[in-house]
């Protein structure tokens, strides 16, 4: 049984009633970039990205990955 990492960006940006270019502004990441990552298509995210986003969210890093059953 194989697992994926699941990015909930979506969910939060509901919970804290940001859009995503809100959030590209405040986190320097492309529009682009944010996109792949809520899709779940990123390969590999960066520390720095990973905090720059938690930041702006105010969240943990655990509220934004989570493992599930592939």
């Amino acid at each position: 049984m194989s697992q994926a990492i699941k990015v909930n960006l979506d969910l939060l940006l509901v919970q804290r009633k940001m859009s995503l270019t809100e959030l590209s502004e405040k986190v320097g990441i492309t529009m682009a970039n944010l996109s792949t990552l809520k899709t779940g298509k990123a390969k590999a995210i960066r520390f720095s990205t990973l905090l720059a986003i938690c930041q702006a969210l105010d969240c943990q890093p655990g509220d934004l990955l989570e493992l599930e059953e592939a």
